[in-house]
């Protein structure tokens, strides 16, 4: 049995005249760039491609002739701040050619660069949505950062201008404060940039050691360099992320998803170092007020306490001194009563002191009894004799009735 058939080449002349007949002028078309290649002889050549739900449903080849490469190039770059690249959706106008052995392509003659800066906008307007919604916007602003942040964990790429900024305003800092600062490579623009950092952050993570903080930084760049930022993942891990994340991914004009999930965000890298030196100066103000607050409250005690030993000294000497005069006057009595009771004194107003043989003092008659030998002290000699007869006191009023004498040799 013979079945009709077509000649291969039959097949792709029909359709390249059906293409040429449905397609006869450009049209405007909306795809995502899946790669890209600028060869030597000046043509790029391109894969385009479109998505749903992660799943390509559509894909053809494209070019850009070396005529029109580096105006559409230059124009799309001056406009976005960013060359075309890969992962990039891009509206462009192009004629739809279908070659018998090539196969379907386009040959691209014009983008349209705001298509491009919308498109990022949508997303990035999505992006918000979904992490607003599932509480991820806000969760980074829990966490707290130590009093003495030391230990950086920091997210950039090695040679970046605003890395090394950043070193030096950190580490040759003025007051001599130290820091311990970990650098953690990635990629921080292009399609595989956010995946880097995502990996980095996982590593931080599980890493054994402590890290106060995660600084992600980069020094700006056009809306398209740093689209990475916008990215729902990347958000999303820094969100999630138990250790406070730090951003500086820009300059004035920028404000991403990641600033907007961060713990903090500044807008430099030298800014963001100023934020952890003013940390530090912060505590240490606060501890020099201490010292100085102590260095007054002992200052004062010490003044209290030379007062009270000033007054104590004081009152010790007064009392010291009415001791002394009170010692002093005491002894001046006594001295008085001494000098008052000395015999010398006595026998100065025209008394007798009477001694026995023996030189002790003859207080009474009794005792004494005729031929003992007694002394009569005067103030200007001494008298030595016998007694001869003691009279009893009573007849001493009555001298004619005396019984004995007492004679003296």
């Amino acid at each position: 049995m013979d079945l009709e058939y077509l000649e291969l080449s039959e097949l792709t002349a029909m359709l390249r005249d059906e293409v040429e007949t449905s397609f006869p002028a450009p049209v405007w078309v909306k795809a995502e760039i899946s790669s890209l290649s600028h060869k030597q002889n000046g043509h790029c050549y391109l894969e385009l491609s479109q998505s749903e739900r992660g799943v390509v449903v559509a894909k053809v080849r494209a070019t850009i002739w070396a005529a029109r490469w580096n105006y559409i190039n230059e124009y799309f770059k001056s406009v976005t701040g960013s060359p075309l690249d890969v992962g990039m959706d891009v509206l462009f106008r192009a004629q739809v050619n279908f070659h018998p052995v090539y196969g379907l392509s386009l040959n691209i003659d014009e983008v349209d660069p705001d298509f491009t800066i919308g498109a990022n906008e949508r997303r990035k307007r999505e992006t918000i949505e979904r992490l607003t919604k599932e509480g991820l916007i806000d969760l980074q602003k829990e966490l707290s950062l130590s009093l003495l942040p030391y230990s950086l964990a920091v997210i950039s790429a090695p040679g970046a201008a605003g890395l090394r900024d950043f070193r030096r305003h950190l580490l040759e800092n003025e007051y001599g404060f130290v820091f311990d600062v970990d650098l953690f490579e990635a990629l921080m623009q292009g399609d595989q940039a956010a995946d880097s950092m995502i990996v980095d952050l996982e590593m931080i993570e599980a890493s054994e050691k402590h890290y106060d903080a995660v600084l992600i930084m980069r020094g700006g760049g056009s809306d398209l360099d740093l689209a990475c930022f916008d990215d729902y993942d990347l958000a999303a891990a820094i969100a999630r992320c138990p250790i406070p994340v730090f951003t500086a991914i820009g300059h004035d004009k920028d404000y991403h998803v990641a600033d907007m999930v961060a713990n903090t965000f500044v807008k430099t890298p030298t800014a963001l170092a100023d934020l952890f030196l003013d940390c530090l100066i912060a505590e240490d103000q606060r501890i020099s007020s201490f010292e100085t607050r102590l260095r007054l409250a002992f200052s004062g005690r010490f003044s209290a306490m030379l007062s009270r030993l000033d007054l104590l000294g004081k009152s010790v000497l007064h009392a010291a001194d009415k001791r002394l005069s009170d010692a002093s006057h005491a002894l001046e009595m006594i001295e008085a009563k001494i000098t008052a009771g000395d015999p010398r004194r006595i026998l100065d107003k025209g008394y007798v002191l009477a001694l026995d043989a023996r030189g002790v003092k003859l207080s009474s008659a009794s005792g004494v009894k005729p031929g003992d030998a007694f002394q009569m002290m005067f103030s200007d000699g001494t008298v030595k004799g016998t007694v001869t007869s003691v009279e009893p006191a009573a007849r001493l009023c009555h001298p004619e009735r005396s019984e004995g004498s007492i004679t003296s040799k």
